[in-house]
């Protein structure tokens, strides 16, 4: 995980979704291989978070297209050696709400969760969850950087 934090640590600015996808990508290349991870990615509207997700499961081999789960919550994509299921908790009510999608009938290890709106489950998350920050910045750019768990 330190290779994760030394490379996304300070801001990363993507000023296209090709450059989000590829920095996707590499974050994908530095997670553990072969153990489950669980990534929360905190940013308001329009800051990026689904198109990093796209780019993630890409680089994991998904081939179906990645589009936000806003209204079926979550959605479960195979990759070549790995799970990945990206979830839009916007429209959750409470970290109890997660135990009644029955996620874990449905993760295979080893899996990656993405969570959009995590703020709105906190509690539900592993504490070992990485949280990504996403903004827009004033010239229409966007920027994110890792910052490991919710009090870091």
């Amino acid at each position: 995980m330190d290779a994760i934090f030394s490379e996304f640590g300070d801001w990363v600015v993507c000023d296209s979704v090709e450059k989000t996808a590829a920095a996707a990508a590499r974050l994908a290349e530095l997670l553990p291989a072969g153990t489950d991870c669980t990534l929360a990615l905190h940013g308001t509207l329009g800051a990026g978070k689904t198109t990093f997700v796209s780019g993630l499961a890409r680089a994991l081999g998904v081939r179906q297209p990645v589009t936000s789960p806003s209204y079926n919550i979550y959605a479960v994509y195979e990759g070549r050696s790995r799970q990945l299921i990206h979830m839009d908790a916007y429209r959750l009510a409470s970290p109890d709400a997660v135990d009644a999608l029955m996620l874990e009938e449905f993760m295979r290890s080893p899996w990656i969760w993405v969570v959009e709106w995590p703020e709105k489950i906190g509690d539900a998350l592993p504490p070992d969850t990485i949280h990504l920050d996403f903004e827009i910045l004033p010239a229409g750019t966007h920027r994110f950087r890792v910052r490991g768990n919710a009090s870091a």
